[in-house]
């Protein structure tokens, strides 16, 4: 009779504890896609939220691997115990104490864990005020080490851009016909300035996340970083709309053309305007990507780096010699 090979292995034994055949440290190991429905405090009201998990560790060299079923087991204790326990919770608060527990039960020296939450804003169209349901993402990141724990809160919204290049070509060949026809430069001016110009239009989508420090993180609130991001772009979008809002938006998109780095800057701009309370240690990172139409690819531009770097660049002109990563930023707690 063939003996079982498995047969000597106890059903304790812990294969992800052994030494792995190469001593290698990973940067990264865990789990990814894991799908709850959570309850959390938004704009004043609990809200549920259809939410997107990933947790990581980072494994030693001499650990084979993670125990990958502990994830699991960390996020849904943290949603009971957490989230029913705290009337104030909040997304960011939430990723915080998975990444406590997730370090704690895999005994790692770092863990990290994002959230995206997709929810629900009703708001009216600018022109018929008819009220339409807008869908958003809400992001929460924490890291914790045995320094301490970082969080991050951010939102991703939807809007329109318009391109200022082609732009200024259609103006430029709109001005030579005009002059064909015997208009004058003055009256050419007040038609280009009165009568919107065609340039070609993006679908963006604008993210934006503000690290505070310990002292200021429940300050940040989420509204005002979807009106920073929407007030972005060249006009916000509306799912449901009348022919005058359509006309509305179009007509906004294209008086205020913007490139996709524009609205980066525009909403690091934001945050400074709308967070002037904020320690030149946060930090702030925005992303814009723009859905081309005549192009077969897509652009994107993004900023990183604390609001000290920034405050510091705005007012000297001089860039840093560095823009401080999301992963340096997180790992140095105080």
């Amino acid at each position: 009779m063939t003996a079982n090979p498995t047969s000597s292995i106890s059903i304790s034994d812990d294969v992800q504890a052994r030494r792995p055949s190469v001593g290698l440290s990973l940067s990264r190991v865990g789990v990814r896609g894991v799908e709850k429905v959570i309850r959390i405090r938004q704009n004043g009201s609990e809200q549920l939220f259809s939410a997107r998990f990933e947790c990581v560790v980072e494994l030693g060299p001499d650990q084979k691997g993670a125990h990958m079923s502990r994830f699991e087991e960390v996020v849904n204790e943290a949603i009971g115990e957490v989230v029913l326990g705290e009337s104030t919770l909040k997304v960011e608060t939430l990723a915080e104490h998975i990444a406590e527990r997730v370090r704690a039960r895999q005994n790692a020296r770092r863990a990290e864990v994002s959230i995206e939450a997709r929810f629900p804003e009703h708001k009216p169209a600018p022109i018929s005020g008819i009220q339409t349901q807008e869908l958003y993402t809400l992001h929460g990141s924490a890291a914790s080490t045995e320094l301490g724990t970082r969080r991050l809160i951010g939102v991703t919204a939807q809007g329109m851009t318009a391109c200022p290049c082609a732009q200024e070509l259609v103006a430029a060949n709109a001005r030579e016909r005009l002059q064909l026809q015997g208009f004058d430069e003055e009256d050419i001016e007040k038609i280009l300035d009165t009568v919107p110009v065609a340039t070609h239009n993006q679908r963006g989508l604008g993210t934006l996340h503000i690290g505070c420090t310990e002292l200021c993180d429940d300050e940040i609130d989420a509204a005002t970083l979807l009106a920073i991001v929407e007030h972005a772009m060249s006009s916000e979008i509306y799912e449901l709309m009348k022919r005058s809002d359509e006309a509305q938006v179009v007509e906004k998109a294209h008086r205020r053309p913007r490139f996709v780095e524009d609205c980066v800057r525009e909403m690091i701009r934001g945050v400074i305007d709308a967070f002037p309370e904020l320690s030149d240690a946060a930090f702030v990172e925005a992303r814009q990507v723009n859905l081309e139409t005549i192009h077969q690819h897509n652009v994107v531009a993004e900023r990183f780096g604390t609001l000290g770097e920034i405050r510091d660049e705005l007012a000297h002109g001089t860039a840093p010699a560095l823009h401080t990563t999301r992963r340096a930023w997180l790992d140095a707690a105080p």
